[in-house]
């Protein structure tokens, strides 16, 4: 390729991320509400994905909760730990009435990421992150005065917490 080329094409893909600079970058997501980006785990399902937790710099960060939505239904779920926007560890809850389950463990560049030798200590980090996690996004809706929210996300932090035999 001639090097006029290439600097013309870099110069067009400068100029495309400067005219949109609220765009997420490839693979993130936005929350529709806050607009805060995060890489969502590759096991959780593409659609309007909410971050309940805080958003320094613009990404998500610490625990909470992705919520999925189809409109007025609470979809998938993932609780747990991100940092700079990417899923570290954590529970995806895949259940939609009585179908799905739950997906456990570490993640790296977005998908799971638990090795065979280490998968039940993962496991049971990645249980207590996610109900952390649950509990802290029922301390925002209790701030938030949703005592209806700040219930359902205390009971959730209770059944991740009792999944692990301790």
């Amino acid at each position: 390729m001639k090097p006029a080329l290439i600097i013309a094409l870099l110069g067009l893909a400068f100029t495309a991320s400067a005219a949109n600079p609220g765009a997420p970058e490839a693979g993130w997501s936005k929350d529709p509400a806050s607009g805060c980006q995060f890489l969502p785990p590759r096991s959780l399902p593409s659609g309007p994905t909410y971050w309940i937790g805080v958003c320094p710099d613009g990404k998500a960060d610490g625990l909470g909760v992705l919520r999925r939505r189809d409109g007025a239904e609470a979809g998938e779920v993932f609780y747990g730990e991100l940092k700079d926007g990417v899923p570290v560890i954590g529970v995806i809850d895949t259940a939609r009435g009585n179908q799905g389950g739950l997906i456990a463990g570490r993640w790296k560049d977005g998908d799971l990421a638990t090795r065979e030798d280490s998968a039940w200590q993962d496991n049971a980090d990645a249980f207590t992150a996610a109900s952390k996690a649950a509990q802290a996004a029922s301390a925002v809706f209790k701030a938030q005065k949703n005592e209806a929210s700040a219930r359902y996300y205390a009971q959730q932090a209770k059944m991740l917490d009792e999944q692990m035999d301790r």
